[in-house]
């Protein structure tokens, strides 16, 4: 019997190292998703797809809650489904095993709570986007002040064509100048044509 952990974290204020610290270690083998959301589907996700081929009858795949499964209802249970048929247990930090019968339920239920979660965060994602975008046509700033929805631009686009204009400079040199890339000036030159 081997254990077996599976880790996976979406953004960069979820860590891998509380997750290993809290499951306690000892793992045979450790596959970890990172940069990964849990709206993508357990077997398509490079690490879990690994965990699925190298898992054998007898084995414990342990993860730190269920979210960490994913935030798809039906596909955190087809997963569950399919590794306890494989005769591998499903470990959930303060759940415990999750076998057949009452434990699938349990994880139903759970499963369930970490989708509705994901729709939520989608949700006020959306309602954010629409507010900032709204804010932007009628104040030209977002709700949260910012001049723009994406980040901040490195260098000014009018800037960067007429000094490459004054100093007849090449791509490259302009790029170097402003410190940034050579397809930005491109870009930035391109609009500046039309």
């Amino acid at each position: 019997m081997n254990r077996i952990a599976y880790y996976r974290s979406s953004t960069s204020d979820q860590s891998v190292e509380a997750q290993r610290s809290a499951l306690g270690g000892g793992f045979a083998r450790e596959f970890i998703d990172e940069g990964i959301s849990g709206a993508v589907l357990a077997a398509d996700r490079p690490a879990f797809a690994q965990l699925l081929d190298f898992v054998r009858d007898g084995d414990v795949v342990c993860v730190y809650a269920v979210d960490r499964l994913g935030r798809d209802a039906l596909d955190v249970q087809s997963t569950v489904r399919a590794l306890l048929a494989k005769g591998v247990l499903v470990e959930v930090r303060g759940l415990g095993q999750i076998g057949r019968g009452a434990g699938e339920l349990i994880l139903a239920v759970l499963a369930q709570v970490a989708d509705m979660e994901r729709q939520r965060i989608k949700e006020r994602c959306d309602s954010g986007r629409a507010a900032a975008r709204e804010a932007l046509r009628t104040t030209g700033r977002t709700h949260r002040g910012k001049v723009s929805l994406g980040r901040p631009k490195a260098a000014s686009s009018d800037d960067v064509v007429a000094w490459r204009r004054a100093n007849s400079a090449s791509i490259s040199a302009t790029a170097r100048q402003f410190n940034i890339s050579e397809p930005t000036v491109k870009r930035y030159c391109a609009f500046a044509q039309k």
